[in-house]
């Protein structure tokens, strides 16, 4: 980044002609992230309203690519790390969260869970356990008021609430299964997300899945951790009209999860009739294609 060439680029911003205005934007458009404390320190020293309006404008521009380069890296890694792809979907709408705040808040709730645990419980008993912490003390609950807010996806949200759907909660809690060492991963079950906990066999030392289909039992967040057989996901699928498929039964990757995510984003912007940002998630939705 050429400082000097970024503070002057930034000086012709308010020139009326939209050619220059143009030309300097797509200039600008090029950088990385980086140069946005240059655009809001020229926003704040500023008077002039197209300025501002335009300056807006090419900061959110900038994050939003920032956003699908990171989504593209992440995309193309073999871990796929959960935290961090949650993370990226909050980043859209929070573009200054860090990470490192959301692990603190995540570390809180592993601590209190944790101090509960021990080797000689059983898995239905560990799991009672996450449930009691999360759902009893801690008191996280379905958002009922306001299921389809935008707001129920990012899980920056979600822990500060305690408030969430199927899929942020899900996802809450299988972050904190993982570093507690629990075998718990995402089922895409439609119109809900619930999770299954896997025997100890079926997961590798890295904490990935080496077999799919060692299923012990299925948890669903959304109802304070209730835990339930294959039978009651059956019965579920049965009710929504659904045909049986095995993936509604099996851990999926992570990059499905993210993209449900985004899915759930996109139609809640639509909900509220915000077509600018349910354009932009059918950008970020395009990568996982």
């Amino acid at each position: 980044m050429n400082k000097e060439k970024i503070k002057a680029l930034i000086t012709l911003l308010d020139d009326p002609n939209e050619e220059i205005y143009s030309s300097v934007e797509n200039e600008l458009l090029k950088e990385r992230v980086d140069i946005v404390p240059e655009l809001e320190d020229a926003w704040e020293n500023s008077l002039n309203g197209l300025f501002q309006e335009r300056v807006e404008a090419i900061i959110h521009n900038i994050q939003l690519n920032d956003i699908k380069l990171e989504l593209r890296k992440w995309l193309n890694t073999d871990s796929r790390d959960l935290l961090h792809g949650a993370f990226l979907v909050c980043k859209y709408q929070y573009p200054e969260l860090s990470i490192d705040s959301l692990k603190a808040q995540l570390a809180d709730l592993r601590k209190d869970i944790w101090l509960e645990l021990n080797e000689h419980l059983t898995s239905l008993e560990k799991i009672r356990i996450v449930n009691h912490v999360l759902f009893d003390t801690h008191k996280y609950s379905r958002n009922t008021n306001r299921f389809l807010a935008p707001e129920n996806n990012f899980i920056s949200e979600v822990l500060s609430t305690r408030k969430g759907n199927p899929i942020s909660l899900s996802i809450i809690y299988s972050i904190l299964c993982k570093e507690l060492g629990l075998p718990v991963f995402g089922v895409n079950l439609p119109k809900n997300f619930i999770l299954a906990f896997m025997d100890d066999s079926a997961v590798k030392e890295e904490g990935e899945i080496k077999d799919v289909t060692s299923v012990l039992f299925y948890v669903n967040p959304i109802n304070k951790g209730a835990v339930l057989g294959r039978k009651e996901i059956e019965y579920f699928v049965k009710q929504q009209k659904l045909k049986l498929k095995e993936d509604y039964f099996l851990p999926c990757d992570n990059a499905i999860i993210v993209r449900r995510l985004f899915n759930n984003l996109s139609y809640a912007f639509d909900n509220r009739g915000d077509e600018v940002k349910k354009n932009e998630i059918k950008q970020l939705l395009e990568l996982f294609e």
